[in-house]
């Protein structure tokens, strides 16, 4: 068994993101967050965004709002740095207090500056197969795979979980590498038929250590993409004592994936700088 280090692989990316920036001259690429009420871990994740910018060199700006800013209020201010030729990446940091519509917003966003992929152009281009900016996590769950050299052509990859977010956007990027795919949910039924069958293991259901080794083929390339508290301590969707046993690769949780969704929002950041300029 051999484990796939998001820290590793992340920290391979950064010294390229690096060698990318020093050859920049003048201003860096400016990464702009906002940042609606006062959500405790959101305000945790922008700061480690916040930290990332300054540690690679970049440059970063958080727009904290109040948690009363109204729809309108906050269209205003992405159209506005939307405007802005200084700002080159923005990202809306959720969730967003209820009475505002997340979706909205994000249609606001110029897609030339949506460096998380959520806006329905870039969505709508991943879909098709063209150029766009790719949403974070699933980005960075294709990195692992490529840079640890796992086969992913005419392989059988498991996607369990169906979000916007992740499940939809890593099927299509593993079906784009020619992969057979399949997606799982909360609906399917008989699981550990598709599981076990799978090649290539991705868990994103937000539930802690459901997987377990039991479901697992023999020698399948596992990716853990929860996070989850329990009893203090943070654990993955799959059971990773148990299931590592079982296969070839697997992403401890933490240390996996999440350093992954970071790191390719520099770049997608540092990406965007550079269409903008050219």
């Amino acid at each position: 068994m051999e484990l796939i280090s998001g820290k590793e692989i992340s920290g391979q990316i950064y010294e390229e993101i690096k060698e990318r920036l020093a050859k920049i001259e003048g201003d860096k690429p400016n990464l702009v967050v906002i940042l609606v009420g006062d959500d405790p871990a959101s305000q945790v994740y922008v700061g480690m965004k916040e930290k990332k910018t300054k540690e690679l060199g970049m440059r970063g700006q958080v727009f904290r709002l109040p948690a009363e800013t109204t729809q309108e209020e906050l269209h205003e201010k992405i159209q506005e740095l939307n405007a802005d030729p200084d700002v080159n990446g923005i990202l809306l940091q959720l969730p967003l207090p209820k009475h505002l519509d997340a979706k909205k917003a994000i249609e606001h966003i110029s897609p030339d500056k949506d460096v998380d992929g959520l806006h329905y152009v870039n969505v709508g281009k991943l879909h098709l197969g063209e150029d766009c900016f790719i949403p974070c996590t699933p980005y960075g769950i294709i990195q692992m795979l490529e840079r640890k050299g796992v086969e992913i052509e005419g392989k059988h990859a498991v996607v369990i979980g169906r979000s916007n977010l992740v499940g939809k956007p890593i099927a299509r990027l593993l079906e784009q590498r020619n992969a057979t795919v399949s997606i799982c949910h909360s609906r399917t039924k008989n699981l550990e038929k598709f599981t076990l069958d799978a090649d290539i293991l991705v868990v994103a259901v937000g539930r802690p250590q459901v997987i377990k080794a039991n479901q697992v083929k023999e020698g399948a390339v596992v990716i853990d993409v929860g996070i989850n508290r329990v009893d203090g301590k943070l654990v993955g969707d799959v059971d990773f004592n148990s299931v590592k046993e079982k296969a070839s690769m697997i992403t401890p949780v933490p240390g996996g994936v999440g350093p992954m969704t970071i790191c390719m929002l520099m770049y997608n950041t540092v990406r965007a700088y550079d269409i903008q300029r050219n």
